[in-house]
C-alpha cells in the first residue's frame, strides 16, 4: 500500500485545492472518516487520507470530478480500496456510477454531504462542533431550505450502507469532531 503521510497529503491538498472552504470540508471528512476508522477498528490512516484527499481535483476540474483524481491516484499506487471509495463517492454525478461496495466507501459517501450541514449551522451559530446538539443538526438536515444544496439522500444512503442510524451518524460525527 502507497500511501502519503499526513502532512504529505496536507501538501498534495494545498498544492490542488486553493478554497479554504474545500480545504476544511476535507479536513472534516477526514476527521470524521477516521472516527469511524477507530469505531469499526479500521486503517485510521487510510481512512483519514481517503477523506482528506476524495476531492483532491474539485477545484480544479469540477465538471469531471473525480476523474483526474482518480488518474494520479492510481498512477501514485494508492490502494485499489480507497480510489473504489473515492470513485464510487460520486455515484450519480459526472457519469459515474461506481456503487459503494465496500465499509469505506459507505463510510465517504454518509460523511462528505454531511459536513456541509454541520459547518453551515457553525457559521449561522457559532458553537464549537463538539457541542452541537443531535436535534439541532437534524432539524437542519430535515429542512430542505437549509443548505439547499446538501443532498440528503446521499448521506441516507451512505448511512443504511453503513449500517447506522442517521441519529446515531450525527452523534458520532459530533463527537468525532470534538473541538474542530
Amino acid at each position: 500500500m502507497s500511501l502519503p503521510t499526513k502532512e504529505e497529503a496536507k501538501k498534495l491538498l494545498e498544492h490542488h485545492v486553493k478554497d479554504s472552504y474545500q480545504r476544511y470540508h476535507a479536513l472534516m471528512v477526514a476527521t470524521a472518516m477516521e472516527g469511524y476508522a477507530h469505531e469499526f477498528g479500521e486503517d485510521a490512516h487510510l481512512w483519514f487520507l481517503t477523506g482528506y484527499l476524495h476531492d483532491l481535483d474539485y477545484d480544479e476540474y469540477p465538471e469531471t470530478h473525480p476523474a483526474r483524481s482518480l488518474e494520479w491516484f492510481r498512477k501514485w499506487g494508492y490502494p485499489e480500496e480507497f480510489i473504489h471509495a473515492v470513485e464510487a463517492h460520486a455515484f450519480g454525478h459526472n457519469g459515474f456510477r461506481t456503487s459503494p461496495d465496500s465499509r469505506l466507501a459507505a463510510a465517504l459517501i454518509a460523511c462528505d454531504e454531511i459536513c456541509g450541514i454541520y459547518y453551515a449551522y457553525q457559521k449561522m451559530n457559532p458553537v464549537p462542533f463538539g457541542e452541537m446538539s443531535v436535534k439541532s443538526i437534524k432539524k437542519r438536515l430535515k429542512s430542505k431550505a437549509f443548505a439547499a444544496k446538501i443532498d440528503r439522500e446521499t448521506i441516507y444512503m451512505g448511512c443504511e450502507k453503513l449500517g447506522v442510524s442517521i441519529d446515531d451518524h450525527v452523534a458520532n460525527l459530533i463527537r468525532f469532531f470534538g473541538d474542530l
